[in-house]
């Protein structure tokens, strides 16, 4: 199996993502934004977090101009599997590839500490590896991770089990407590909380650890 990790100028995630990858089996290449092209036979790329390009304008606003994004944006298209952590789930509403978009935190500050996320969806390639209800610690690390969505698109997020986590107790303002979302072919998971940190006993906890397992299971039976 094989995934790309793509970076920007401050990106500060991508290397703990691409680690998260390699234990679960994956092969990893790290992408520059300047490219134009993904690595050849790609199964998933992942968006991490950061601060990419300082946050200027609006987080993830300038990452989705560059020319990476042209590529994972037809990447998803064509039906290949998207992960964006935080920043990389800004930059996947910013590129349209996700609906809605992330506001600043309701509270106007910086959070950064492992919050309780609920499982809402065992059905996906993301979260099979868990069952629906269950409770997992995930950090999270943000500014701007309220997400927002209008009344229809949350509609249709709700109708579709398309709301992959929420928070227990929201720490942001996110409408619904939506703390990740899928794609509608369900391939792009967006999600503020980080999953790769959660993956080493040495960082305090391994809630995330089933995420990549399943993905890899699931790529390498494929």
């Amino acid at each position: 199996m094989k995934a790309a990790v793509v970076v920007f100028p401050g990106s500060n995630c991508d290397r703990d993502l691409a680690v998260a990858f390699e234990r679960a089996g994956f092969e990893v290449s790290m992408v520059w934004h300047k490219d134009s092209a993904l690595p050849e036979g790609v199964d998933i790329v992942g968006v991490p977090g950061g601060f990419s390009y300082g946050d200027y304008l609006r987080c993830g606003a300038i990452a989705a101009q560059s020319p990476i994004c042209k590529a994972v944006i037809a990447h998803a298209d064509r039906g290949g599997y998207a992960l964006g952590v935080c920043n990389g789930f800004q930059i996947l509403t910013e590129t349209g590839v996700l609906p809605g978009a992330l506001l600043r935190n309701a509270g106007l500050k910086y959070i950064c500490r492992t919050v309780e996320l609920k499982v809402a969806t065992s059905e996906s390639a993301f979260t099979q590896g868990y069952n629906a209800g269950d409770v997992i610690g995930v950090p999270i690390a943000h500014h701007d991770g309220n997400y927002y969505a209008d009344a229809e698109t949350l509609a249709a997020l709700k109708d579709q089990d398309r709301i992959a986590f929420t928070y227990v107790e929201n720490p942001n303002g996110s409408v619904g407590d939506i703390a990740g979302i899928l794609s509608e072919n369900r391939r792009v998971l967006g999600m503020m909380p980080h999953p790769e940190r959660a993956s080493d006993v040495g960082h305090g906890g391994t809630d995330g650890t089933a995420m990549f397992r399943a993905l890899s299971g699931l790529m390498a039976n494929a």
